[in-house]
């Protein structure tokens, strides 16, 4: 390849590695596989190697992904906290061993796992634990020590401490935890995490303590970054020591040659689906102490550890059947269930297949071969059909409901198909529990096992009969008692005064979600009004759609609607008007789309202030947008309002506005 067109694919490459940082590190929220990554990530490495004039000072090559947001303090890191440089294949692994050689000939190694969740460091003073803090940058991170207590496996106190300890550690959600975190985000028809890493880092970075509480989440210690009035020679030994302290440390082994160091990772990568916690690899690091000092680092990675990143595992098996599942809005699902095969560690015999596109894409029939494996090493997920069975029939969805046998409907440009019944019983529960969620009416102690037994003793049938609970009803119940009782009645009489847009949202109307019941109900304010919306009076609000417009529409027309709307009336629901966000302002009548990081507030921050303001602010680029508020690695929506000609404004242009 010569020159230009090197510089033109390193450019190429820089700008998605930049992206997909931002939504790994900053978003949680990734939209490739590691090792999709990776890969752009090897290929801009060999061709800075290759044209060493195509290296800046802001390459992915040079810098760890994540950076320092503004929902928490920033915390400056006194030592760095580096990333590590990855191996992809055994000869990598030796080839990083000659090199460690060619300085110190004899030398031992100290192999660990390499988890897949958040590096932080975590600080003690006088045995008390007194800071935690994200990697970020690996130079500034974000101060998350409310977070970082909840955590049970991690002492808050250490005997025998030394005046000042600070520990490095990676944070996790194991896979047990991690299966209840998205069971309950299914039952409420919410987006799921991908996997265990991207949970336990959207989890430990919550404003609200009191979730990160509720996601279980653990860690492991791995490194001594400093230490005060103790003097230790090697990692073997800090490790130990660690130990002794009772800090959670893994297991490790210790080597003087890497064919041993090899073994020893095939041994853990062929045990991996075994631990209760999710891997991606193993990490190699050279355990004397100076002999790291004589190795020393690059711009990003230390000489003395290499990580070694196991592939992905990739099964054939057989599509035995395809069953139907109704969500809480009605929504069919396929589930296909498959011969059972031993993939990361566990049996696999189920996995969703989304909708009736994705079947369709990849042209999936029962009794065809598959190619499976497990996303985040958890989920499985059909990637391809390596062949089709002998007279192959594509999959046709039903025409009716699985559940109550009513008529199933395809909306235009959605991929869903739904169950047009809302009494439909599959859809009850699920409905329940999003009708109580925190965003919706806020209802505390009506948890889905409760729900579940009331459902069961036919107390419950509707949202509506929530409120005709007595408390003999709630105290019969297995596991309540009058304390409980009385609790549940002062929060569901408490959730009778919530504004109209909490209902508006627990209704569960498709496509609405709370943003949007918030914006639909400052336009029509009474739920009376909202019967009588039409169409393109709802698409006319900034951040609605026709689909969106559609669907209120659809659910306002319906008999089962109104009938549940006089329901929760006659039992004092109130439906509050919202409060409108006052319209007198710098930015009354204006439209503002965020992107990208912003240097000293987070978006949500900055929409706040637009809308007090008396601005608004939307998901998307249009013609109708004012200004588009840009920050660091803004993506495709810059981009559209450069084409479209919007005004882009950067936070210091921002605050000078108001």
């Amino acid at each position: 390849m010569d020159y230009n067109k090197a510089k033109l694919r390193a450019e190429y490459l820089a700008q998605q590695l930049k992206y997909h940082n931002d939504l790994y590190y900053n978003q949680d929220n990734p939209e490739i596989e590691d090792y999709q990554y990776d890969a752009m990530l090897r290929e801009l490495e060999d061709l800075e190697a290759e044209f060493p004039q195509l290296v800046t000072s802001d390459s992915p090559t040079q810098k760890v992904g994540g950076n320092a947001g503004t929902k928490f303090s920033p915390v400056t890191h006194t030592v760095p906290m580096e990333s590590l440089h990855d191996s992809f294949s055994f000869e990598e692994l030796k080839d990083f061993d000659r090199k460690v050689r060619q300085v110190v000939p004899e030398v031992e190694y100290v192999v660990e796992p390499k988890f897949d969740g958040l590096s932080v460091s975590v600080e003690y003073t006088n045995g008390v634990l007194s800071r935690a803090s994200t990697r970020g940058d690996g130079t500034t991170g974000e101060d998350i020590t409310d977070n970082i207590l909840t955590i049970k496996s991690l002492p808050h106190r250490l005997k025998n401490a030394p005046s000042y300890l600070e520990v490095r550690g990676e944070v996790y959600m194991s896979f047990e935890s991690f299966i209840k975190l998205t069971k309950i985000q299914e039952e409420n028809e919410e987006k799921t995490f991908k996997n265990p890493r991207n949970a336990a880092a959207g989890s430990l970075r919550q404003k609200d303590s009191r979730i990160t509480a509720q996601r279980s989440l653990d860690i492991f210690i791995f490194n001594i970054q400093q230490i005060e009035g103790v003097t230790i020679t090697n990692h073997k030994q800090s490790l130990n020591y660690l130990k002794d302290l009772g800090l959670p440390v893994s297991f490790y082994n210790c080597y003087d040659n890497i064919d041993d160091v090899i073994r020893k990772i095939e041994s853990i990568g062929n045990n991996r689906g075994n631990f209760p916690f999710a891997i991606d690899g193993a990490v190699v690091k050279v355990n004397d102490f100076n002999t790291r000092s004589l190795l020393g680092s690059t711009a990003k990675f230390p000489r003395w550890a290499e990580a070694y990143k196991y592939p992905p595992e990739e099964k054939e098996t057989t599509l035995l059947s395809i069953e139907i599942n109704v969500g809480r809005t009605g929504v069919l699902t396929p589930v296909g269930n498959f011969e059972p095969v031993l993939l990361a560690g566990t049996t696999v015999s189920r996995a969703t297949l989304h909708n009736i596109d994705f079947i369709t894409e990849k042209g999936i029939c029962v009794g065809d071969k598959v190619i499976i494996r497990k996303a985040g090493e958890i989920i499985p997920e059909v990637l391809s059909v390596s062949s089709h069975c002998e007279n192959a029939v594509p999959f046709e969805f039903p025409k009716l409901c699985p559940s109550c046998s009513s008529p199933v409907v395809r909306e235009e440009d959605e991929a869903a198909i739904r169950c047009t019944n809302t009494d439909c019983p599959a859809q009850l529960m699920r409905h329940l529990i999003h009708f109580v969620s925190r965003d919706a009416m806020d209802i505390d102690g009506l948890g889905p096992a409760v729900l579940e037994q009331l459902v069961n003793a036919d107390l419950v049938k509707s949202p509506a009969d929530l409120y005709s609970l007595k408390f003999e009803d709630i105290a019969s119940l297995d596991k309540k008692g009058e304390k409980s009782a009385q609790n549940l009645l002062k929060s569901l009489e408490k959730s009778k005064e919530n504004e109209l847009y909490r209902l508006v949202f627990a209704l569960g109307i498709p496509h609405i979600g709370q943003k949007a019941a918030k914006l639909l109900c400052q336009q029509f304010t009474t739920v009376e009004s909202l019967f009588d919306a039409k169409a393109e009076d709802i698409s006319s609000i900034d951040g609605f759609g026709d689909i969106m417009a559609q669907s209120v529409v659809q659910y306002f027309s319906l008999e089962s609607s109104k009938k549940l709307i006089e329901e929760l009336k006659s039992f004092g629901v109130q439906m509050k008007p919202s409060q409108i966000v006052s319209q007198e302002g710098v930015f009354s009548g204006k439209t503002f789309v965020l992107t990208g990081t912003l240097p000293t507030m987070s978006r949500k921050e900055a929409s706040t202030i637009i809308e007090q303001k008396g601005g608004k602010t939307s998901s998307s680029v249009s013609k109708k947008t004012d200004f588009v508020l840009a920050g660091e690695d803004a993506g495709s929506k810059l981009t559209k309002a450069q084409a479209l000609g919007v005004t882009i404004i950067s936070e210091e242009e921002f605050l000078k506005m108001i």
